[in-house]
């Protein structure tokens, strides 16, 4: 796929979307999305990256040649089904936290109404920083979408392998970062009720001192966001369980997470002892 002028669907320039929409506009992409329902935050976002307003969903679906879908992935299949259902016929890029089985699903709606399927999954920070996080893309049309990210904060790797695989590695990487950072913020909350906290700190510093940073930023880095972790470790779940293993690790760290999604968007992000008081409080 040609790169410069090429029309291409943002659904939606969030945090991550914004990095995407930067890198497309950086390649010379035409860069369409839709107001329709949109924050003024989301709003303000596309207007910085220079994105052109389709209005509506139908609207994006007309004018674009490819879709570039990212959503918090209990949104995804919803999304792509709406995608559907308004006639897009091009090239449907999903870029979600799902797990492969959600993202074959994906890739079996957008089809059956005519579309082709990219299965992407995105691995690292939102910053916009060049060479900070990647796209991985697998399925037969994988290698026509990736010039698209040529150029821009996000790199493009394609991976020789069927639709589901860079959901499968994006699960894969998840499960680690986000899962342990659930446990450590667990792990503190239940020293803080037993009131083995302060002794706690004090021996991971003699012997892990790197695990006190860790559980300090496993708070502090994630109580924003952690309304969309907890879809995420849904989708990790889901993910292990279809492989024979047990499910049990990541859907208690959708629950720690859920905990702290009432934090969305909070101005003032919470001190730790704060998080973890919302953590330990009935829900």
């Amino acid at each position: 796929m040609t790169t410069s002028g090429t029309a291409v669907g943002l659904l939606h320039p969030g945090e991550m979307g914004s990095a995407i929409g930067a890198t497309l506009v950086a390649g010379g992409a035409r860069v369409l999305w839709a107001s329709e329902h949109r924050s003024s935050v989301t709003r303000s976002r596309a207007a910085e990256l220079g994105l052109a307003d389709a209005g509506t969903l139908a609207g994006v679906a007309r004018e674009s040649r490819a879709i570039v879908s990212v959503t918090p992935p209990h949104g995804a299949l919803e999304l792509a089904r709406a995608v559907a259902a308004v006639g897009f016929r091009g090239l449907y890029v999903d870029a979600n936290a799902v797990a492969p089985g959600t993202a074959r699903e994906i890739a079996r709606v957008v089809e059956g109404a005519g579309a082709r399927f990219v299965d992407g999954g995105i691995i690292g920070p939102a910053n916009r920083k060049p060479g900070a996080a990647r796209i991985y893309l697998s399925g037969e049309s994988a290698r026509e979408i990736s010039p698209l990210f040529a150029r821009g904060p996000i790199d493009a790797v394609v991976l020789d392998a069927p639709a589901g695989a860079a959901s499968a590695l994006k699960m894969s990487y998840a499960a680690w970062t986000k899962g342990s950072q659930a446990l450590l913020a667990a792990i503190r909350a239940f020293a803080t009720a037993e009131g083995v906290d302060a002794a706690l700190l004090a021996e991971w510093k003699l012997s892990q001192p790197d695990v006190v940073a860790r559980s300090e930023r496993a708070v502090a880095d994630n109580v924003r966001k952690a309304w969309r972790f907890v879809g995420e470790m849904d989708e990790i779940a889901a993910s292990l369980a279809a492989a024979g293993l047990p499910a049990g690790f990541h859907e208690a760290a959708g629950e720690i997470y859920g905990r702290l999604s009432s934090y969305k968007d909070t101005p003032t992000p919470p001190s730790v002892p704060e998080a973890i008081a919302e953590i330990l409080r009935p829900h």
